[in-house]
């Protein structure tokens, strides 16, 4: 199955909504998200924005959720909060992430994120 977030006029996901991948075949049996998006507009009215999304992330990085954005310039869907004042987006990956790389876990030691001294702090 295809899936599809409709966006806002802010590039907002509203939902998702499935599409069975019969609707996208061409002519020649492959795939084409433009199908979809044709399908789309003719079942739900002209007037809204399509796009793909993928349930695994093989592209666009992010399963589009509500709540979501897609970044048009890099092609992915993000959460457009980020967790921290702190954290950078990583417009390559679509996440947001600490300005500094966290620990890895040795010894089954583990981490959390402290924001007033920006940094990792091991968990006790």
């Amino acid at each position: 199955m295809a899936h599809f977030a409709e966006l806002n006029k802010n590039n907002d996901i509203v939902r998702t909504i499935v599409v069975h991948n019969n609707v996208l075949k061409d002519e020649n049996g492959d795939e084409q998200e433009e199908l979809g998006k044709q399908f789309l507009n003719t079942t739900y009215g002209a007037g809204h924005w399509w796009i793909q999304t993928s349930y695994n992330g093989t592209f666009r990085k992010n399963f589009a959720c509500e709540g979501m954005r897609y970044d048009f310039v890099n092609d992915l869907f993000y959460d457009p909060i980020s967790p921290f004042p702190s954290w950078i987006y990583n417009t390559t990956q679509g996440v947001w992430e600490a300005p500094t790389a966290r620990p890895t876990a040795v010894d089954e030691k583990k981490y959390t994120w402290d924001e007033a001294n920006t940094k990792w702090k091991e968990i006790e």
